[in-house]
Parts: structure tokens; C-alpha cells; sequence
């Protein structure tokens, strides 16, 4: 290989890597259930994308998944409280305690909801020269009250991309969400419904094949170049 880095003197040979397929085969396979941690965007009394999440609870709890659903009722907003605050510390443990995740959020005004984004903002891009979510999957969903759009999961993509999440490629839109469940909060079978099958299982799927392999996945040539003391320092600029 270093002929052909002869060729290449902008990269630091110490640190470049050949990506190989015995790093994605790893040696001792993870045995317990897969851990999803689930959120949703809105505090309504009735709130339909919490029913949506608490049906996708049920779906992957059922394909063999340890899930928990954490409830954004008392969430302050971002930097309107110390870090220290019980809310921010339950979804940070949960953050940490998670292989996977999954968010829903209804789309108000073209966008997804400030609850859910809050809930984001919250969980750090990174604790010293650790991020919390890094390489970990990621499935988005959203509930409309009007006709099918994908504002909001297309929002929560980016989100995901800035977090380094590995966001499947499936994705689930509930269009006039108050006509999908019934008077017990729970889904009618539908198109929508089977869609929400497929996300789950995917999801399942991905995080199956990745979690003991996602941080060989996102270790990044131009991270390696740099010592710890760097990174931290570059990742943790004082917030604007």
C-alpha cells in the first residue's frame, strides 16, 4: 500500500486506512435485544404522534427489541435549565443506554415541532471526545393533519446526519392522522400501518447488523489525524 500512498502526499500514512471486511465481522456477536429509545414531538392530551410512537413500541417490542419511550412533559427548553436538571439527565441516560432510536413528530407550520427539537438539542453532540450518538441507528416519522408531506422527516433526517446517525432508508408519513386511530389510541390497519411495519423492522434489521460494528463505521481518517485534547476542544466550542 505505501506505493500507492507514493502517490498521495496529502495524506498521513500513519492514519490512513484500508477499510477491510474482517473489521465488519466481528469476532463475538452482541447476545442481548436490541435497545431503542423512542420520542415524539407533541404534549397534547391526545397526541397522535405519541400514539403512533407508542404502536411502533409495541411493533419492535414484538420483533425482539428492549425498548423506552421517554416523556417530554417537563423537558425545559434548551439552555433554560442547568444540565443537571432530572428531565435533561433521564433523556441523556437513555441517550447513552440506546442502540437505536426512533423519532416521531407531528409537522406544524411546514416543520417539525420545537418539543421535538428540544429533545434533541438537549442530547450533546459530544461529552468530552465521546459522542453519545454516534453510529447509532435512527428511524423518522411524522403525522400530518392535513395531506401526506414529508417536511418533517426530511427536518429530522438532517438532524440525524449532524448527530451521525445511521438513518435508515425507510421512513413512515401518517397523513390526516385523527382518521388513522381509534377511540383506544390504537391504529387502524391501513397502507400507513403496513409502512409503520416495514420502518420498525428495518430499523431492527440495521441496528442488528451494525451495532457491533458502528464505531469501525463512523472512525473518521481526518479524527484519527487529531490528538483527544484537540478533538475535545474542537467539538466542545462554547455554545453560540
Amino acid at each position: 500500500m505505501s506505493s500507492l500512498l507514493a502517490d498521495l502526499p496529502n495524506v498521513d500514512a500513519a492514519e490512513f486506512r484500508r477499510p477491510s471486511l474482517d473489521a465488519l465481522s466481528p469476532l463475538i456477536r452482541t447476545t442481548h435485544a436490541p435497545r431503542i429509545l423512542l420520542l415524539y414531538g407533541s404534549l397534547r392530551q391526545r397526541s397522535f404522534s405519541r400514539l403512533l410512537t407508542f404502536e411502533a413500541e409495541r411493533l419492535l417490542q414484538a420483533m425482539g427489541a428492549e425498548t423506552r419511550v421517554f416523556d417530554p412533559a417537563g423537558l425545559p427548553l434548551p439552555d433554560g435549565a442547568p444540565e443537571s436538571h432530572p428531565k435533561v439527565q433521564e433523556l441523556r441516560e437513555l441517550a447513552a443506554w440506546c442502540e437505536g432510536m426512533v423519532w416521531t413528530s407531528p409537522e406544524r407550520h411546514g416543520a417539525m415541532t420545537g418539543i421535538l427539537k428540544a429533545q434533541i438539542d438537549w442530547i450533546p453532540l459530544s461529552i468530552g471526545a465521546l459522542r453519545p450518538t454516534q453510529g447509532k441507528t435512527l428511524a423518522v416519522m411524522e403525522v400530518s393533519g392535513g395531506s401526506q408531506s414529508f417536511n418533517a422527516v426530511n427536518q429530522m433526517r438532517i438532524l440525524g446526519r449532524w448527530m451521525r446517525m445511521i438513518t435508515i432508508p425507510n421512513q413512515s408519513s401518517v397523513a390526516k392522522a385523527f382518521l388513522e386511530f381509534d377511540e383506544d389510541g390504537r391504529m387502524k390497519p391501513s397502507s400507513y400501518y403496513d409502512r409503520v411495519v416495514d420502518v420498525m423492522e428495518e430499523l431492527v434489521k440495521f441496528t442488528l447488523l451494525t451495532r457491533e460494528v458502528s464505531t469501525h463505521l463512523v472512525d473518521r481518517y481526518s479524527e484519527r489525524r487529531e490528538s483527544a485534547a484537540e478533538l475535545s476542544t474542537r467539538v466542545n466550542q462554547r455554545a453560540l
